[in-house]
């Protein structure tokens, strides 16, 4: 059950007291009066709050979660048990009413099968919902109290009219009962783990109140400012997010729209940095007047590399030559292939090291992102290469030959993910208008800046302006992993002038970028609306894997918009401008409370 509770007042100087004409011993009684009235509000009393009644859970000696399973499995046995009998007693008349001894031990299982199903779900769900209708009613009915009884008082401002503190308006959330007290200090003595929490107690919501909590008392420092109410904490149970205490919020903004292959596109960008959403908004601005970005995706397929060894190199290069042979791959890719009806092995590429061998498969993975698809297929083929090879070591699954989450040449020359080039002609006028620069000048900036000032950098896959801020803010807000923006941001962009020097021809061409519209944070409400936003939600029905291939592209023609901005707005001397504008406040923050 979830209480509400009052922040306490601050407290009133003496000083204001005597000005006021309240003695100091009134005061004091006034205190005590207040402390008194506040006191029920810290516990009401709750029958369905407490720990101390037996409850249907009681029932056996066995985790929730085992007596839910036996009292499940035993009610749909004997039901389907008796009516299978009194099937066959119509069928030979015989009264239903005589039975023998194992009906009548089916009847009663099922009778105390039921009365437990009911007293766990039906009579908690109906105490649960006439006590939170109760202690509405009653905290409403205090509140008003309060609210009389502070009737001529007056709250302390500063000189700017602000109200107290924060600390004093957004008090922590309070935890619900005694029971919830106990399991904290359960959890500050090490008796009870904070990462069982939600399996011990069936409440993802509970478990982060009360982690939160002894949290804050084991390192002495608050967690006030952190929301931690208003999430749905059942979401990411066991496929986002362990031991959470609440969530952090980052702003959504919306870029566009981005007219791509002849649809048009509203970007969702989760980021904290200002004058990027309004910058992708001009370069999509800019290429919607010039007609549109096309788009191809050139590859796709996810890729995982384990490592093995031998004790001599002639064993690796047995491996080597084995899994080489296409004769061999057909197999393997039958094996590699029942992972999944969506994962389909692509191709197999290995490079030895001494006596080690890192093998890395590719594989097309659906709608999904693929890292775990991948990887149970590359589980199945080592344990059918073990039968072959029963001396081959099976050092790690990953041994980074992938690459996964790191910036790395072979993901730049053979991809990983979607591989995907975008394209779009921006005509003269609209960079003179819209972008406020010359053909000229976007020609000069690239070559100096994204070609030769990369290769001078010795960057790896970085030959961009900022491709990273616009796949990080597309990531976030759409459910990604955001640390596969490490290599998802590798990007080549080009441009040139055309039709006689009067136009820009520019492109990106982003290798290896990893996206998925089902699985993982894309399952998450707020991701889930994004990804609804852009109409690539979920699995497709009809084309398995074009959702995937679709948000691909549409990152890469965001990218493309973002890329068009940026190089015009430093051709035209606006960049550190813009930037002062935007991701400057002139506030005074350090004391703002109102």
């Amino acid at each position: 059950m979830e209480i509400r509770r009052r922040p306490p007042k601050p407290p009133r100087p003496t000083a204001l007291a005597a000005t006021n004409g309240v003695p100091h011993q009134h005061q004091h009684q006034h205190h005590h009066h207040h402390q008194q009235r506040r006191n029920p509000n810290e516990k009401p009393s709750s029958s369905s709050s407490g720990g101390g009644g037996p409850k249907a859970s009681d029932a056996l000696p066995l985790p929730l979660y085992l007596t839910n399973a036996v009292f499940f499995t035993l009610f749909f046995s004997v039901a389907y048990y008796l009516l299978h009998r009194w099937r066959d007693k119509i069928r030979t008349s015989t009264p239903l009413h005589v039975v023998n001894l194992s009906e009548l031990a089916a009847i009663v299982s099922l009778i105390a099968s039921f009365i437990y199903l009911l007293g766990f779900f039906g009579i908690d769900f109906v105490q649960s919902f006439i006590s939170r209708a109760s202690h509405e009613a009653w905290d409403y009915q205090h509140e008003e109290e309060e609210e009389e009884a502070e009737d001529g008082h007056h709250i302390l401002m500063d000189a700017r009219g602000c109200l107290p503190p924060a600390k004093f308006l957004d008090a922590e959330p309070a935890l619900c009962s005694e029971e919830d007290e106990e399991i904290v200090k359960a959890v500050v003595n090490g008796t009870v783990p904070s990462y069982s929490l939600e399996s011990k107690l069936g409440d993802c919501k509970r478990a982060a109140l009360i982690r939160r909590e002894a949290l804050q008392r084991t390192t002495g420092r608050s967690l006030q400012g952190l929301p931690v109410e208003g999430y749905d904490y059942e979401s990411i149970l066991g496929q986002c997010c362990e031991s959470p205490v609440g969530y952090v919020q980052v702003p959504v903004g919306i870029a566009g729209p981005l007219l791509l292959d002849g649809f048009e596109y509203m970007i969702p960008m989760a980021t904290t940095e200002g004058c990027l959403v309004a910058s992708a908004n001009r370069g999509c601005k800019a290429i919607y007047l010039s007609g549109g970005v096309s788009s191809l995706v050139y590859r796709d397929g996810m890729t995982r590399a384990p490592v093995v060894g031998f004790a001599s190199i002639k064993r690796v290069g047995d491996l080597l030559f084995y899994l080489e042979d296409p004769v061999n791959f057909d197999t393997l890719a039958v094996v590699f292939n029942r992972s999944s009806r969506f994962a389909r092995l692509q191709s197999i590429n290995c490079s030895p090291a001494g006596n080690t061998l890192h093998i890395r498969f590719t594989c097309s993975t659906g709608d999904a992102m693929g890292m775990n698809m991948i990887s149970k297929g590359v589980q199945n083929v080592l344990d059918f290469l073990q039968n072959d090879f029963p001396d081959m070591e099976v050092i790690g699954i990953s041994g980074n030959f992938c690459s996964d989450k790191k910036a790395a040449a072979v993901n730049w020359i053979l991809g990983r993910g979607k591989s995907v080039m975008c394209e779009a002609v921006i005509k003269g006028e609209v960079v003179k208008e819209v972008l406020k620069t010359s053909v000229a000048k976007l020609v000069q900036l690239n070559v100096n800046k994204n070609l030769v000032g990369s290769a001078i950098a010795g960057s790896l896959g970085g030959y961009n302006a900022h491709a990273s801020n616009i796949v990080s803010a597309v990531f976030l807000a759409t459910g990604q992993d955001p640390a596969q923006n490490v290599e998802s941001s590798h990007c080549l962009t080009l441009i040139k002038s055309t039709n006689d020097g009067e136009d820009i021809q520019i492109s990106v061409t982003m290798p290896c970028i990893e996206v998925g519209t089902v699985g993982g944070g894309t399952q998450l409400a707020s991701q889930s609306a994004c990804l609804n936003m852009l109409g690539v939600k979920g699995a497709s029905q009809g084309t398995p894997g074009s959702n995937a291939r679709r948000l691909a592209t549409i990152v890469a023609g965001s990218v493309l918009a973002g890329e068009l901005s940026l190089l015009s707005a430093m051709t035209a001397g606006d960049l550190v401008k813009s930037h002062m504008k935007y991701n400057r406040s002139s506030k005074d923050i350090s004391n703002a409370s109102c």
